[in-house]
This record gives structure tokens, sequence and C-alpha cells, in this order.
């Protein structure tokens, strides 16, 4: 029997486990605490990124080695590889884990991104300021995620407050300066693509966020045959300048009819929960397809879905539930402030039926301003 080892405990890695589950494949989950909510599921060794007497154990216990999140260490994943299949590749970890290095891997492909800027100094802000100009947003090189380690400029003014907020980074994790895109639309694509180098994405998803959080994912997103074509051509490029295998998503601004990468990341998505019920093949199996060399599934929808995101502490299941097309996932972790811990998925056959569900269960559980925006978009706004 196959085992596969997952560097990384949480949600993603929780349901992976459970997509896994009828290929037949066993799991061990690596990661740093020991409450690690993946460890419901499958066996758990605890231990550090950087240990490598943990990383030890880690590949001989496993046949395949793949992530739950961007932030473990590339150079673990690097003396993984020498010892044990890893997918995705350490470079494209690696590349992803480095916003610079990410946006300018986008850039060499010729794809749409806001003007950016390396920051490395108070003058170097300064000087990156004038060229880019406000709005912009100061943002961590490496391990900012869900609106962690940004700091918005809307003036020149706000400089000083934001070297104060994030100027010691500088010579650790790096900054960067990035233009303030005002977008239409916040959508993603979230692909696949095999060990032998076939490419499959599922519909674009259209995102919202609160307080730089995902809040909730609507698919597909309506976006027409000229932005889903570029998106596919987008994703295309990203996998195989980096010999991609495995799932990843990118997150794309719509602005005036084109797609502008924002940023990309190495594993199954948070906008790709949907997919669970929503589409022939979950992101989950199909990644757990493609590391393990097997035909990748259709990326098909099934009807229309919306993922509503819970986050700090978990609703009331039952008006999800209640919904014909209501899917409820709670993640088994305890309630805190910004912690992603639990998802729901409803899904419909037309935009009207998930409109209606989606407006039922946002009244029911006092999520108005949660459910307004997709709502309104499956209504023609």
């Amino acid at each position: 029997m196959t085992t596969v080892g997952i560097l990384g405990g949480g949600q993603l890695a929780r349901m992976m486990a459970l997509s896994g589950a009828p290929l037949g494949l066993r799991f061990l989950v690596l990661d740093s605490t020991a409450d690690a909510c993946a460890a419901q599921f499958a066996p758990l060794l605890q231990a550090d990124y950087r240990d490598e007497a943990g990383l030890a154990e880690f590949a001989r216990r496993v046949d395949v080695a793949t992530f739950d999140f961007e932030n473990v260490p590339a150079e673990s994943a690097r003396w993984l590889a020498e010892r044990v299949p890893v997918f995705p590749n350490p470079r494209a970890l690696a590349v992803a884990q480095d916003r610079l290095a990410e946006k300018t891997l986008f850039q060499e492909l010729g794809i749409p991104v806001p003007e950016f800027a390396a920051i490395d100094s108070r003058e170097g802000l300064d000087a990156a300021l004038a060229r880019i100009g406000t709005p912009c947003i100061l943002k961590t090189r490496r391990l900012g995620y869900d609106g962690k380690g940004q700091f918005r400029l809307r003036s020149p003014a706000d400089a000083d407050a934001a070297w104060a907020a994030l100027g010691a980074q500088a010579g650790t994790v790096g900054l960067i300066l990035e233009g303030f895109v005002a977008f239409q639309r916040e959508l993603s694509v979230v692909a696949v693509r095999g060990r032998d180098g076939e490419l499959r994405t599922w519909p674009l998803t259209e995102n919202w966020h609160e307080d730089g959080i995902l809040s909730a994912s609507l698919a597909p997103a309506s976006a027409g045959a000229e932005l889903e074509s570029q998106a596919l051509a987008t994703a295309r490029r990203v996998a195989e300048a980096l010999d991609y295998v495995g799932v990843f998503a990118l997150e794309l601004f719509l602005k005036d009819g084109v797609l502008m990468a924002n940023e990309m990341a190495p594993r199954v998505h948070n906008s790709g929960h949907w997919t669970i019920e929503g589409a022939e093949t979950s992101q989950f199996q199909n990644h757990l397809r493609a590391v393990l060399g097997l035909p990748l599934g259709s990326t098909r929808a099934i009807g229309h879905s919306v993922m509503l995101n819970w986050i700090g502490a978990m609703p009331e299941a039952a008006p999800v539930l209640a919904e014909a097309g209501g899917h409820w996932h709670d993640y088994g972790k305890s309630p805190r402030e910004g912690r992603k811990v639990g998802h729901a998925t409803l899904r419909a056959d037309s935009p009207a039926e998930l409109a209606a569900a989606l407006a039922r269960v946002g009244k029911a559980l006092g999520r108005g301003a949660q459910v307004a925006p997709p709502v309104a978009r499956l209504q023609g706004g």
C-alpha cells in the first residue's frame, strides 16, 4: 500500500487524507505541533521542518512527499528530494515562497503583474514610492499570508509608518513594494499538472475577501471564454516553466479585461474547496493522482457552487445542512480569532437556485454581509 507523506498538518492535509482514502492510500503527516488537525485522520510525526532526524524518519516511512503549505523550508524539501520523490519540486516551492522571485518569474513569462520593487532600506522605499506611486502595498517577501505582513500606503506620508511596521524584516525575510491594482474582480484559477505534463484547470473562481482572508468563492465565475482561455494559458506557462507536478492556484486581478497575476500557491487552495462537491474530481484527489503518476480526473463543474469560509469560530450547521445542496466541513480546530476553522459549500443546478439558497443561509446565520456579494453576482450584478 502506498504511503503519501504530507509536510504540514493543517486542514489541507486533512482534506487530502480524506480524499485519498477511496484510492487506498495511507498517509503520514509531519508537523511541528502536537494538535495538528490532520492528525485526527492520519498518523502524525511531530518534528521541526528543519530537524534532519525527523525528516529522515519521515523519508523512510513514505513513498512520495508533498506539501500542505508553502512555508516549509525549501532546503528541507531539497534534502528530502534526494531520498524520496517530492512533488511539487523544491524549485517551485522556493519560487512561490518569495514574492519577489514569484513576480519576477511572472514578468519573465510575459504575464501581467502590478509594478513592484525589492525594498532593502528606508531610502530604497522612498525611491520605489517615487517610481511606483501611491496607493501601494509594502509586503514581506516571505511568510506573509491572509493579509499578514502587509502595510497599505495611501500616500507618501505613510512611508514612516510602513517602515516602522515592517522595516525590521528587510534584512531577514525581505520586503517588496507593489503597486495597488484597482481591479474589477478578484479571480483564481486552480490547475493540476501530472507527471506526464498533462494540465487541467477547474473553471475560473470569483473570490471575495474580508480583512485579507478569503470569505467566499463562487464557481464557475461566469467570466466568459476569453478570460477562461487567458487563465489556462497563464497557468500553463507557469506550470511548464517550473516543471510543476500537482495542484496549484494563481490568484488573479481582473482589470479592464486583462488578468493580472497576484500570487501563486504551490498547493491545494482555499478557493478550490468548492471542488469537493462541485466538480467531477476535487482538487485534493487530483493532487494525489498527479503526485502518484495516476490519470487525472475531470475538472468539469457540476452545477454552480459557493464556498463560505468560517473564520474564528464555527456557526450553526443546521441552516446549511437543511439545504438540498448544502455541505459542511468542520476542520476540528479550536476557535481562535482569524483562524480558518471550517467551510460550507452550497451547490445548485442554476444561478437562481443557488442565490436563493445562499440568501436563506445568510439570513439564518446572520451572515448577510458575507453572502451579499456572491448573491448579487448570481443575480446578474
